[in-house]
């Protein structure tokens, strides 16, 4: 895909990104999603301000859940990985 085609089809929202700097993406992780419909309840002033920002409301929600479990998983790798400081070693054996 060109650097036209890309321009063509990206959303409005997007226009304003061109400035980003070269390792914007360096830690994107592509996702192909597989997508499901489902009966969700938000509340309403959350509803109303996404579709406030316009089309593909739906598709920003999504994203910001996507941020949010990304994140989680992230800080939950974290303290697996992390040592067991002394404290948490003799809670452990007690």
């Amino acid at each position: 895909m060109t650097e036209r085609e890309i321009k063509r089809t990206s959303p409005a929202e997007l226009a304003d990104l061109a400035d980003l700097p070269d390792d914007f993406w360096s830690k994107a992780d592509v996702v192909i999603p597989v997508k499901q419909a489902v009966s969700l309840r938000v509340d309403q002033d959350v509803l109303e301000w996404f579709r406030a920002q316009g089309p593909r409301y739906q598709t920003r929600m999504n994203a910001v859940l996507r941020s949010y479990v990304s994140q989680a998983k992230r800080a939950k790798s974290e303290r697996i990985a992390r040592p067991k400081t002394r404290r948490q070693r003799i809670r452990s054996t007690r």
